[in-house]
């Protein structure tokens, strides 16, 4: 089963199994939760699309890591004034393990 969810402002496409790095949210490491954001659903080639969401679509994920990605720097520079300034930015995100993809048909 396939399903492409929204969280965070972004879009996923995820199976049973996988893990994704999200935008942080407030949640511990360890406990589950549900995404009702499903924009698609794919199941034995039968595809569902939402309108804009998939009603009666549930995504299980439980969090697996709060963690930090890799730095991307910042470097401003005005040639010839002498003036250099560096910096850089680590963008904390969550890794989410997908548990379960559900869907009732109501």
């Amino acid at each position: 089963m396939l399903a492409v969810i929204r969280t965070g402002g972004q879009q996923y496409k995820v199976r049973e199994g996988d893990f994704i790095s999200v935008e942080k949210l407030p949640c511990e490491i360890g406990s589950c939760m549900e995404i009702s954001d499903v924009l698609m659903l794919e199941n034995d080639g039968k595809v569902e699309i939402g309108d804009p969401i998939v009603a009666g679509a549930v995504v299980k994920v439980s969090v697996a890591d709060q963690k930090r990605r890799k730095t991307v720097l910042i470097f401003k520079k005005r040639r010839r004034k002498n003036y250099r300034r560096k910096n850089g930015h680590r963008q904390p995100v969550t890794v989410l393990k997908i548990g379960s993809i559900s869907y009732n048909q109501e």
